[in-house]
């Protein structure tokens, strides 16, 4: 980045707002010049690591809430969970489908509807964040 004497004075290479205003007229003059789907590739490229480690931490959200962000972050359709039950009454055990944009991602089982479709988000959340790496 070429700046002025007043900007290299006061450390200008490390404000963030000037990074930011480069790295949007680098962004915009790549999709100027190649459009939409080459600036995407480098755009992923660039935050690919951030994503991932953002996403390792799980954002601090619980497995449904964080697998649904994922999904909807890569554009992968719906997100749904398919539920079935057997057992008696009194002892009863569930077993979750994530289901995203009609493909079975994985599957998770518990004690109630709750745990099972958590367990199943966790076990997708990780297949699908292994996709991007």
């Amino acid at each position: 980045i070429r700046l002025g004497k007043g900007e290299e004075v006061t450390n200008g290479r490390d404000k963030n707002s000037l990074l930011a205003d480069a790295l949007e007229a680098l962004i915009g003059g790549i999709y100027l010049e190649s459009g939409f789907a080459q600036t995407s590739i480098v755009v992923n490229n660039l935050i690919k690591e951030t994503l991932v480690s953002a996403m390792a931490k799980g954002a601090g959200l619980d497995g449904k809430t964080a697998l649904q962000e994922l999904v909807a972050s890569l554009g992968k359709g719906t997100l749904e969970y398919q539920v079935s039950e057997t057992g008696p009454d009194h002892d009863k055990s569930f077993t979750a489908i994530a289901v995203v944009g009609g493909n079975n991602i994985a599957e998770g089982s518990g004690k109630s509807k709750r745990e099972a479709e958590q367990s199943a988000a966790r076990a997708s959340f990780e297949i699908l964040r292994s996709e991007i790496e």
